[in-house]
């Protein structure tokens, strides 16, 4: 069952100040790999057992959850991973843009929620500010990865994504939906829609070499 929380709440929409690379990372010079909507953050906590030669920050709009993770990788010692509460879509433009240029190399959004009705989908956690903020910190080639069981909440991920052509898909790839994910561990809803027989629709987009939007682009309202 997925919980949803109302992003758009007058509670959520406080920037959150969030701490800098130096100050959540033993090494913040380490290649960034950024969770959105983590959960109780068990893929990110493989990827960071498997690469520790990465940085891994989850973010998560359910309080409840962040502790519930931070408690598990301060058990584990993991010096390369962290939890933070936060409406990624309020508070993640602004902490991007002061990142180190290039330093964010990959961005996974796995199973949003999808928030089906027309009148919800403001709601979505992928909206034109965070994209464009997303662009802004990434160089030539950084991964930015959905994957979900719903083929209506990828779609417009994707679609919003591709419009701009700072994102693309690899050559490569299959067309509408590659048939494995790109990395080894695999969620606790993916293994679980698996186990059912479900479909999983998953999409890999790589940043392009065309400059990133400016502020105006960011500002522009969402779908």
């Amino acid at each position: 069952m997925r919980q949803h929380v109302n992003p758009l709440s007058r509670f959520f929409q406080e920037p959150r100040a969030l701490p800098s690379l130096d100050d959540l990372f033993e090494n913040g010079e380490r290649p960034l790999h950024l969770d959105i909507g983590c959960a109780r953050g068990m893929f990110l906590m493989e990827m960071a057992q498997l690469h520790p030669d990465w940085n891994h920050l989850g973010l998560e709009i359910r309080a409840p959850l962040v502790r519930s993770a931070e408690a598990e990788r301060e058990r584990r010692e993991l010096v390369n991973l962290r939890y933070l509460f936060a409406n990624a879509t309020v508070t993640l433009p602004g902490w991007l843009n002061a990142l180190p240029p290039g330093r964010l190399r990959r961005i996974t959004i796995l199973f949003p929620d999808p928030w089906f009705k027309t009148r919800h989908q403001k709601r979505r956690v992928l909206q034109p500010p965070l994209l464009a903020a997303l662009a802004r910190a990434t160089g030539e080639g950084a991964e930015l990865y959905f994957q979900s069981d719903v083929p209506e909440a990828i779609a417009s991920m994707v679609a919003l994504s591709e419009a701009g052509g700072t994102f693309a898909r690899p050559s490569q790839d299959a067309r509408p939906w590659r048939t494995e994910s790109p990395y080894p561990v695999r969620t606790e809803r993916e293994r679980l829609v698996a186990e059912q027989g479900g479909a999983l629709y998953r999409v890999l987009l790589l940043r392009t070499a065309e400059p990133a939007p400016d502020e105006a682009v960011a500002d522009a309202p969402g779908p």
